[in-house]
């Protein structure tokens, strides 16, 4: 449809020049005395629309002549700049493929590429981000080759370039990568000193974040690891199975770098009620507490929600995680005043009534009854036990408690067997 148009508009413009141009009678008159010129209309028309090609043509060459100098000049500009970015995409590539000598002469050559571009009037605007980056491959080049002294200039060129108004976008990149090679020297402070120096924008990244957690963990700052970690969770930056086992390494970490009772309370207060639920973060707290205090009311109430976790739901604790806890109890109940209380006999019992089947409830519900002095009940529980009991520990502790039993009631032959099989175990 467009060309039948075309068509017809230049047939209309051609019919219109033959009927203008076949009945025009002008005609100019030039006089140039004692000569005397005539000229058709049409005629001075053509000549006027070929004088005029030909002085546009003129002009327009001349225009091209006199660019020629300009367009050299770009074009050795442009020569440059495709030069620069070809020697940093060489040194990229080999770096990630492990050339590291290569891409190191590579990002070198791109900086002397862009040198020498800067020096002309026509500087691209990215060039002070493109000087950081390559200083940043050279770096980074030099630290796999461990040349700290090559890394360290780069660095400080690269940290001086991202200053500027123009490439301060690359800045955050910079002190990031700073962090990870102090990491890799094992400098928690130098790391953490980095990562403080961040925007609260961008310490507040994965990555950030997983930095910090690694100079925390190296520099032995456990809380600061812990929050951390909290924040790496919460950001799902790790599966939830891998989230609970450094919350978890975190936790026990926190507790066993605890040296009195004071440090352990204050260290339990900063773990989260999900920490505090841990089966074997509220087990080794409680049994510290006990090693270091003897706060046995204070232990089994940090035990509590274990030990309802235990209860409540049958494949709440693993069998390791619930021996252990059944230890601990035991521990408790072993240290004077350490009789358990009517609340936790009630439960206790209760346990052991809705699974008659458990070996370490029976044994630690005989336990129970023995330090109350209920002899009969506790012998009866502790010799249940035993035909289920797996664990050797728990084995000879109960042997260990029927040999105190017999005892007390005088029978030596059954206390000699008992401890006989103590000692088995």
């Amino acid at each position: 449809m467009r060309a039948a148009l075309w068509f017809l508009a230049l047939f209309g413009i051609a019919a219109a020049i033959a009927l203008f141009a076949g009945n025009n009678q002008g005609t100019v008159t030039l006089f140039w005395p004692p000569y005397r010129v005539d000229l058709s209309l049409n005629l001075v028309l053509l000549l006027l629309a070929l004088l005029f090609f030909t002085l546009h043509t003129a002009l327009r060459a001349l225009a091209a002549l006199f660019a020629i100098p300009g367009q050299a000049k770009r074009w050795r500009s442009q020569y440059q700049e495709r030069a620069m970015h070809m020697a940093l995409l060489d040194a990229l590539s080999h770096l990630v493929g492990g050339r590291f000598i290569r891409a190191r002469k590579a990002a070198e050559l791109a900086l002397a590429r862009e040198s020498a571009l800067s020096q002309g009037s026509d500087v691209p605007a990215h060039c002070a981000r493109l000087r950081v980056l390559s200083h940043l491959l050279a770096a980074e080049s030099a630290q796999a080759l461990q040349d700290q002294a090559a890394r360290e200039m780069h660095f400080q060129a690269a940290m001086e370039q991202a200053g500027r108004r123009d490439a301060q976008e690359t800045r955050d990149a910079v002190q990031m990568r700073g962090a990870r090679w102090a990491l890799e020297d094992r400098d928690a402070a130098a790391a953490l000193h980095w990562i403080d120096q961040l925007p609260q924008g961008a310490g507040r990244r994965t990555i950030a974040l997983r930095l910090r957690l690694e100079a925390a963990r190296l520099g032995r700052k456990t809380v600061l690891a812990l929050e951390t970690a909290r924040l790496l969770a919460k950001h799902r930056a790790f599966s939830e199975e891998a989230s609970l086992g450094i919350l978890r390494s975190l936790a026990l970490e926190l507790i066993g770098s605890a040296h009195d009772a004071a440090q352990l309370r204050a260290a339990w207060s900063q773990l989260d009620p999900k920490e505090r639920g841990m089966p074997e973060v509220a087990v080794q707290a409680a049994q510290r507490l006990l090693s270091l205090s003897g706060e046995v009311e204070a232990s089994r109430e940090w035990l509590l929600p274990t030990w309802e976790r235990m209860v409540k739901q049958r494949d709440g604790l693993t069998d390791g995680q619930r021996l252990e806890l059944v230890r601990v109890l035991e521990s408790g109940f072993a240290l004077a005043g350490g009789a358990p209380e009517p609340a936790w006999l009630t439960r206790i019992e209760m346990a052991q009534l809705a699974n008659p089947r458990d070996a370490a409830l029976q044994y630690l519900a005989g336990i129970s009854c023995m330090r109350l002095q209920l002899w009969g009940k506790a012998q009866q529980l502790l010799t249940q036990s035993l035909s289920m009991l797996q664990d050797p520990g728990l084995q000879r502790n109960a042997w260990r408690a029927l040999a105190e039993l017999a005892e007390r009631r005088d029978d030596a032959e059954a206390a000699i067997q008992a401890w006989r099989n103590a000692a088995k175990r």
